[in-house]
């Protein structure tokens, strides 16, 4: 007869886990200074296969990640972001524009890696569970994805950036993948040049952060 398997106990984190937890997540940037050497080997794989440990809507697992390798393929994505920039730039006027110009928005010079991360809408698993009402929750299953990934790169010392300022459709183009692949995001990842706990925009004077809980926070 057989056995049943023996039931898996939780692990119970302590009071210094908890106070590491907050730790990583405070550490958390946005990197846009990188150096130039390049991961430890495997590094890479292991932080994508804790990404894959993030829920989905319906288990459907529908992200995909495309190493950004081929120096033509970077270029023509860095180009596709000097244009977006430009045209970015043209939406600020004054101070603001200048403050703008001045921001550094990419580290598409200097990281070692280049990671593009696409919801495919064709996937086969999940069935549609939970997306009939919802279906954009397809794409916020990768966006889960992606912030399980920052925070193992953060905790493995390991910086992400995260280039938003870029055409879709063009870097699908760009990089050969299929139709129905959507782009979600665009990461440069790497050793960071410098260390902060507060946001670069928030140093910048660009924005800071909202820490106030009735602002954002409401009960009914």
């Amino acid at each position: 007869m057989t056995q049943p398997a023996p039931i898996e106990r939780p692990p119970r984190f302590d009071a210094a886990f908890h106070a590491q937890l907050e730790q990583l997540c405070r550490w958390r940037r946005d990197v846009r200074r990188f150096r130039s050497e390049p991961l430890d080997p495997g590094l890479l794989d292991r932080l994508i296969r804790l990404a894959l440990l993030s829920p989905s809507v319906g288990n459907s697992q529908p992200w995909r990640f495309v190493k950004v390798d081929d120096a033509h393929r970077r270029a023509g994505v860095r180009a596709s972001f000097v244009t977006c920039n430009q045209a970015a730039l043209a939406t600020y006027e004054g101070e603001r524009a200048a403050l703008y110009a001045r921001l550094k928005l990419a580290g598409l010079d200097q990281a070692p890696v280049h990671l593009a991360v696409f919801a495919d809408s064709a996937t086969g698993l999940g069935g549609g569970l939970g997306r009939r009402t919802m279906p954009e929750t397809l794409t916020w299953s990768v966006v889960g994805a992606v912030q399980t990934l920052w925070l193992a790169a953060r905790a493995h010392g390991v910086g992400v950036g995260w280039v938003s300022i870029l055409d879709p459709a063009e870097v699908r183009s760009i990089l050969s993948v299929p139709d129905a692949w959507s782009l979600v995001a665009y990461l440069c990842i790497g050793w960071p040049e410098e260390e902060h706990t507060d946001p670069e925009l928030h140093r910048a004077g660009w924005q800071p952060r909202v820490e106030d809980l009735h602002r954002v926070v409401v009960q009914r």
